[in-house]
């Protein structure tokens, strides 16, 4: 592909040009945008209004209203919504009706293509976090972070949960075996994992067999991190190890990010319009 002045356009260029072209088709999608914008802010309200609770802080120390914690919760839900349910209901919607195959046979180069479907996945989710942050600070009394650290953790660890949740949603698409049924079964271990990774209850509050089941997945480090980022200090003694771990959580996350990868590259096919339905 070359550009107006008959230079081959840079793979950059042309993964800008894709997302472009990915967000122009998302937000002409009023379902789409509902769901990755309208519903956790519509979770958010109903589950503060449900549970009026607070988690109980050190002696001498306000209590945590829950609607603060649950807000850190939604923001890490509407990231990985973003990333990996948008990339793995598009992705493999495009795999059944023949898009990526007539893609695959023009001049865009398939790099640019995976890059411009993250780059608009990106997009989406921190506008998706962004609009949850503004709701938590403005009806939720939810505090902005206080210190540098926060404030990076509050980029970093979306930037990781992104990343490694856009290339699970590519390597998932290979257990979507028709275009209908892309939605459902993309969105039902989503949801699972929303109960069981301090998303809409406190972590520790779970039974141990769900924190241990949540530990495998992205969705919970990507909360416990936001947490972080959001939540006073002492919240951290509500966490498993008593402690924050952001070590942990760069590992973990950065280990899905890899394996993502390799997953993806070993099973992705461009074109399964030939598969039965």
């Amino acid at each position: 592909m070359r550009t107006r002045s008959g230079r081959p356009a840079s793979l950059p260029r042309l993964a800008f040009s894709r997302a472009n072209v990915e967000l122009t088709i998302f937000f002409r999608d009023a379902q789409a945008a509902v769901f990755t914008f309208l519903l956790p802010i519509m979770l958010l309200i109903v589950f503060s209004a449900v549970f009026t609770g607070s988690v109980a802080g050190p002696p001498g120390v306000p209590a945590l209203p829950f609607r603060q914690y649950f807000a850190a919760g939604m923001m890490a839900s509407g990231i990985v919504s973003a990333s990996f349910t948008t990339v793995a209901v598009g992705v493999a919607i495009e795999q059944y009706d023949g898009t990526l195959k007539r893609l695959a046979g023009t001049p865009l180069p398939k790099g640019a293509y995976f890059a411009g479907k993250i780059m608009a996945a990106t997009v989406l989710a921190f506008l998706a976090s962004g609009v949850m942050l503004v709701i938590g600070v403005v009806a939720y009394d939810l505090d902005l972070p206080s210190t540098l650290g926060r404030w990076l953790a509050l980029f970093w660890v979306p930037a990781l949960g992104i990343a490694c949740c856009c290339l699970l949603g590519l390597a998932y698409t290979r257990a979507v075996h028709t275009p209908k049924g892309a939605a459902p079964v993309v969105i039902a271990p989503y949801l699972l994992l929303q109960f069981t990774s301090g998303v809409f209850f406190v972590f520790t509050d779970l039974p141990r067999w769900m924190q241990a089941l949540a530990a495998l997945f992205p969705l919970k480090w990507v909360a416990q991190g936001l947490r972080y980022a959001l939540l006073p200090d002492w919240v951290a003694a509500n966490e498993p190890a008593h402690s924050w771990e952001l070590g942990r959580i760069a590992v973990v996350l950065v280990a899905w990010l890899v394996a993502g990868a390799i997953i993806a590259r070993l099973t992705f096919r461009w074109d399964r319009s030939d598969v039965p339905q």
